[in-house]
């Protein structure tokens, strides 16, 4: 049968809804203390009785569709708990015991027919005074002198009880017949020598006690017989009000508790105790009664305890990435804790014990349940390099109770890598030192970076860049800097490289270090000498200095020691190895002893000098030097040929001189021309219509000497006057008030000041010429007396027609 497409739909998506409307149940959470739910935090006392209705299983199904409930134990445990499948009443199968098993692990489950809901709940044994105490050593033996003092401690008894709270306290008491010279405490179990007793050896040597220990007493009621004589015994009873929780020693008045705390269902019981007097015959006598009221307070047995999801739980673990954001919780932790005592017994203080400041938890205090909250504190400090692993302490501790009760919880958090670190260079500067002769792709200096993040994210690529890294490579992951291969090295035209070096990860962060490579000089120049060297003049007893350069990079390879090779006669000159400056053995001081030496009376030398550097191996060159040897006396006929003798040596050197007295003249010409033509433009005019005179300023410590030829003789005068005629007039006067020729003589010659030892400067007539004695500048003038005119003029004729060839010197 074939059917369409649109009803094949239509079918199909109604199975779709029916399926996704069927939802599962699940179980009711009334919290603690509930006995109907889902036995969150259920617990009940060890001494219930097999038998017992001790909890319901409540749920629901949205459906409304009926329920059921079941109850499982693992295999290899007991099951001590059935459940009624249609209304959840759960009932002890067997006995509970909580010195051996204080919790039991079941799973509950609800189902509808089609969905089945399981949870796995822990149920918490609870402890009931159903244990005696026990003395940790029977019997106890103590040897005593004799000589102990009254009051002394002789020993201390302990018995421990398996139960917990006040069935788990101990009370002594003494049960003998020594009990008039012994004395217990009843809290501490210390035995005592009673005050005023006292022990003897020879009386009794050994003293046998019996002591009682008892658990879960209240307190003693005690009652006195009126009767002063033989009193009659008494029995203490409870008349009405203890519901059976309480019961009461007929002979020594102590008021026990006969059931579990918790089970305990009032605040505050009103006892009423009746004492009985007992005749001789065993009838009872006078009676009497008392009301004990007993306040039921909660008492501390029960510490703050950690839950996780399936149940009581001291360890959680954790894995995140390092560096999280500031605040953020850590959310797959999921802890709960819980104290099930009551009032101030469950107000406890939270803790996290570990690396500060890393973490904080919430809440501080928490009153009977919290769920327990870590933040993240300190982002920084959460670092995968540091810590693989950081582990925490989670403490609870009660807060205003005597026992102080706690609990611990194991935090562990387990980091995971992040790339947050750049590659940081072992140092920041790296120096190397290499041979200038080093071939190419030698290896220079190694440079390393680490990355501490682990993966691809610490691996390291490395690269240079700079000016100086032209001739350089470096291997992209080993970091080693080795020469280009094509690379020729030379510490004379390059000593030192200076380039940077990068380190970068593989997702771009980086970091720098800067590299300086120093060259090693290698001695591989010879020493040359100038050009200067081939031809020298020397004076009589001055050196002359022959120098030659080596152009290796550092010493001692470019350090020049001198030589004299050979020479003919060998006796005659000196040389300074260091310097380089020969002169003239001491023995020789003229000209006449030198040419006394050789046959030909010649006063040129030829000599053969050596430069040899200080390298290794080391490296010499010679030269062949010309020395021409001439004294003061001949130089002294014509300065300026000695000018021109000691500067033929040094070309140069003759040429800069009278390139500097040439832009002097030049300079000082400007200088005054410039002045003029500002002094001119300022007046307007070139010749003004006035009369300017100026008086010369006293001469300074210098005589000015002018010398007039073919002039007669006037006097000298002290000052002058410059006056400004006007245009076609003439009105210079003298001093006396005279007009003058229209035709001025030439002043006279100036008479010389006294000679004050200073040098004068001359004033040089503008026609005749001197003879240079003396390199001097500038010349000192010779002192005159009174000397006449004709003396001048014969001495200046005589001096201009004298010539002696290269030795004159015109100006």
């Amino acid at each position: 049968m074939r059917h369409r497409p649109g009803a094949a739909l239509a079918l199909g998506l109604l199975f779709l809804c029916l399926t996704q409307a069927n939802f599962a149940p699940h179980f009711f959470d009334n919290g603690v203390g509930s006995t109907n739910g889902n036995m969150a935090l259920f617990s009940l006392p060890e001494d219930t009785p097999v038998g017992s209705h001790v909890y319901t299983l409540n749920g629901t199904d949205p459906e409304g569709d009926p329920v059921s409930y079941h109850i499982s134990f693992d295999p290899s445990t007991r099951s001590v708990f059935s459940v009624d499948s249609n209304f959840g009443n759960i009932t002890l199968v067997e006995e509970l015991d909580r010195e051996k098993e204080d919790e039991i692990e079941a799973i509950i489950s609800i189902s509808d027919g089609l969905n089945l809901v399981a949870e796995k709940v822990m149920i918490l044994v609870t402890d009931a005074n159903d244990e005696a105490p026990r003395f940790i050593q029977e019997p106890y033996v103590v040897q005593v002198p004799e000589d102990t003092p009254a009051g002394s401690s002789i020993i201390k008894v302990h018995a421990v009880d398996k139960d917990t709270g006040s069935g788990g306290s101990v009370t002594y008491f003494l049960q003998s017949k020594d009990s008039a010279t012994f004395a217990m405490d009843h809290h501490s179990g210390v035995l005592r020598l009673r005050a005023g007793s006292a022990l003897d050896y020879e009386k009794a040597r050994t003293h046998f006690l019996t002591v009682v220990a008892k658990g879960s007493e209240v307190l003693t009621v005690v009652a006195m017989d009126g009767d002063r004589g033989k009193p009659n015994h008494i029995l203490y009873s409870l008349v009405n009000g203890s519901d059976g929780a309480f019961e009461i020693n007929a002979t020594s008045g102590a008021i026990s508790i006969t059931q579990s705390p918790v089970q305990l269902r009032r605040d505050v019981y009103e006892l009423h105790v009746q004492v009985t007097e007992v005749s001789p015959a065993g009838s009872p006598a006078a009676q009497a009664t008392v009301p004990v009221i007993i306040r039921i307070v909660d008492l501390n047995n029960h510490p703050p305890t950690f839950y996780g999801e399936s149940g009581p739980q001291n360890r959680f673990e954790l894995s995140m990435y390092e560096h999280p954001p500031q605040g953020e919780i850590l959310r797959g932790l999921k802890i709960t804790v819980n104290d099930s005592d009551q009032g101030a017994n469950a107000k406890f203080n939270l803790r996290l014990v570990g690396p500060g400041g890393i973490f904080r938890v919430v809440p501080l205090t928490v009153l009977n349940e919290a769920q327990v909250t870590i933040i993240v504190e300190n982002s920084a400090a959460i670092d995968f390099e540091k810590f693989k692993v950081l582990t925490f302490k989670l403490l609870a501790v009660e807060v205003n109770t005597p026992e102080k009760f706690s609990s611990t919880a194991d935090v562990v958090i387990q980091l995971l890598d992040t790339n947050d670190n750049v590659p940081k260079f072992t140092s920041h500067y790296y120096i190397a030192r290499i041979p200038e002769n080093a071939p190419g792709g030698s290896n220079v200096v190694a440079v390393t970076a680490v990355d501490p993040d682990t993966g691809p994210w610490g691996e390291v690529k490395y690269s240079i860049y700079g000016s100086g890294a032209d001739l350089f490579l470096i291997h992209p992951s080993t970091g080693i800097i080795y020469t280009q291969p094509w690379a020729n090295l030379d510490a004379e035209t390059t000593a030192r490289y200076n380039f940077y070096v990068k380190a970068e990860d593989m997702e771009g962060r980086y970091s720098l270090a800067e590299v300086f490579i120093t060259l090693l000089d290698i001695n591989d120049h010879y020493p040359q000498f100038g050009k200067s060297i081939q031809e020298k003049t020397m004076v009589l007893g001055t050196p002359v200095k022959i120098e030659a350069t080596d152009q290796d990079a550092e010493e001692p390879n470019n350090l020049v020691d001198y030589s004299i090779t050979h020479a003919e006669p060998a006796n005659v000159f000196d040389i300074d190895a260091h310097t380089g400056e020969i002169r003239l053995k001491n023995s020789i001081h003229s000209l006449d002893a030198l040419r006394n030496i050789t046959s030909n009376r010649d006063a040129t030398w030829s000599l053969e000098v050596q430069a040899k550097d200080r390298g290794f191996p080391s490296f010499s060159t010679t030269a062949l030097l010309k020395i021409d040897i001439t004294d003061t006396e001949m130089l002294s006929r014509s300065p300026m040929a000695a000018f021109l003798m000691q500067t033929k040596d040094n070309p140069m050197k003759a040429v800069g001189v009278l390139a500097g007295i040439v832009a002097s003249i030049v300079a000082i010409t400007v200088l005054i021309s410039t002045a003029t033509f500002w002094r001119n433009k300022k007046s307007n005019k070139v010749l003004p219509v006035r009369r300017v005179l100026r008086k010369r300023p006293s001469p300074a410590p210098r005589a000015v000497r002018i010398e007039w030829l073919k002039l007669r003789r006037t006097r000298a005068t002290n000052k002058f006057e410059l006056r400004e005629e006007p245009p076609h007039e003439n009105c210079n006067k003298h001093s006396s008030g005279g007009t003058m020729p229209p035709a001025p003589a030439p002043p006279p010659p100036t008479r010389m000041a006294p000679s004050t030892g200073v040098t004068l400067w001359t004033v040089p007539t503008v026609s005749g010429s001197l003879t240079l004695q003396q390199p001097r500048w500038p010349p000192k003038p010779k002192a005159l007396g009174s000397p006449s005119q004709s003396a001048l003029v014969s001495e200046l004729r005589q001096k201009f027609e004298k010539k002696h060839g290269d030795e004159k010197a015109y100006f």
